[in-house]
């Protein structure tokens, strides 16, 4: 009577598709409500078995959120088998594209989608050339990630920035640990002069005991030092924060307050709840999953950012990305720009609108420096009625600072409706494939 009655109590709200965990099959799969507002990924594989992961915690309403999403349809299910390394389409354009120029990396994290460090394979920088000319071919003109592995091993990074800008990228980012960054001002110089827009920086925390779980070195003073150098040469600096529970999920509001303190050598922040893929020290719980919903909400109570300031992405499938902007006043107070409530959501953008708008936010755009007190302040918010209009748009192009997450995808939550729309591509044999399949890997059991 009681399992009937539970039963009852879950109602399914989505059919989808997913692989098995073990064997990585395309599996049916169904979002499935229950425990109050929580949502659940279930999939059976005949022989692996049944498998049930939180997805959506019910901070917000889900339904909501997704509203402008059409669920995958059989068709669609028909041509999509999960293997993007055999599939001729793809339901979304490219905005981003990672080119791995190093599996080698002077870390080893516990947590790393890439293996960095288990390998030294170094390509040549010929060959990298030749992969970015078939990215232009392939992507058009797209933000060009190069990673790793640590790409700063690399002395001729910045022969590669400088080609990637000739061959017809407009934007250029390198991923980073910023161990080099913070140690070697000449290469840095050497990043700026070669046209490098965006730099990616690892930034889980503000303080040494992070770092030393996550990173397992102190790094805090590597990092700011790393930001320092790329303000005096005007690199834009997006901290890209991996959040795990219980170890650094009460640190967003510091990491914001951060930001601002450093801003405008910093211009964005990009959080990343931990996902499976790759490295990482032991089989997922379901009570570990970090969800995009409880990141927003931690946000909001650890700041005071209203809540309407988060908007879907309208390009990747909005249950994989939030972002909000606001501009930075010359007092450093936070007046937010965008607003849910006035968003058309049921009108996608394309890749490419995607990049401009990313890009614009990311890369640097003030000449002038930051002053760091060196200590963070409660965040104080103003609001655009507060400003002129001359004033209003001098900010909206020089003084923005970008809020933004991506759940990326493992395993046990993949949903292939979201695999489908994704922008974010890696480079791989003239290919380009969605992030989470690039880097799927099975979880045993």
């Amino acid at each position: 009577m009681m399992d009937e009655q539970k039963k009852s109590e879950q109602m399914v709200i989505r059919n989808t598709f997913s692989v098995c965990p073990v064997c990585l099959k395309k599996l049916p799969a169904q979002l499935i409500q229950k425990e109050g507002d929580t949502i659940f990924l279930q999939k059976n594989c005949q022989e692996h078995g049944t498998f049930e992961i939180p997805v959506w915690k019910g901070h917000f309403d889900y339904g909501d959120w997704i509203r402008m999403e059409a669920p995958m349809t059989e068709a669609e299910s028909a041509g999509c088998s999960g293997d993007c390394r055999a599939c001729g389409a793809h339901g979304q354009g490219t905005c981003c594209v990672i080119l791995e120029v190093t599996k080698d990396c002077n870390l080893r994290c516990p947590f790393c989608f890439a293996y960095g460090g288990e390998h030294k394979i170094i390509p040549s920088a010929e060959s990298l050339k030749q992969d970015i000319d078939r990215i232009v071919e392939l992507a058009g003109d797209p933000l060009l990630q190069l990673s790793g592995g640590e790409p700063t091993l690399r002395d001729d990074l910045p022969e590669l920035v400088a080609y990637a800008k000739t061959a017809g990228c407009s934007y250029t980012q390198i991923n980073t640990n910023g161990i080099r960054l913070a140690e070697d001002e000449d290469y840095v110089r050497a990043l700026a002069k070669a046209g490098l827009d965006i730099v990616f920086l690892q930034f889980d925390g503000t303080n040494h005991e992070i770092f030393r779980w996550m990173r397992e070195k102190d790094l805090l003073d590597v990092k700011l030092r790393a930001i320092y150098n790329c303000d005096k040469y005007h690199i834009g600096v997006t901290l890209v924060p991996t959040i795990v529970r219980g170890i650094n999920d009460h640190q967003i509001g510091d990491i914001v307050r951060t930001a601002i303190r450093l801003f405008p050598a910093v211009k964005s922040i990009h959080f990343q709840p931990v996902t499976y893929l790759g490295r990482y020290p032991e089989n997922p719980q379901a009570r570990e999953r970090y969800t995009l919903d409880e990141l927003m909400q931690a946000l909001v109570v650890q700041t005071g950012i209203p809540e309407n300031t988060l908007l879907p992405s309208r390009c990747d499938h909005a249950a994989c990305e939030f972002h909000s902007t606001f501009v930075v006043s010359d007092e450093k107070h936070l007046i937010p720009v965008s607003d849910r409530t006035a968003d058309a959501r049921t009108n996608r953008t394309s890749a490419k609108k995607n990049r401009e708008y990313v890009a614009e936010h990311w890369k640097r755009t003030e000449t002038d420096g930051h002053e760091d007190t060196g200590e963070n302040q409660p965040i104080v918010f103003g609001k655009t009625d507060d400003l002129d209009f001359d004033t209003f748009i001098r900010y909206m192009r020089t003084r923005t600072l970008k809020i933004s997450a991506m759940a990326f995808q493992d395993a046990m939550n993949l949903d292939l409706e979201r695999l489908g729309r994704c922008s974010l591509h890696v480079y791989e044999n003239g290919k380009l494939l969605p992030f989470c399949r690039k880097y799927l890997t099975p979880i045993l059991q």
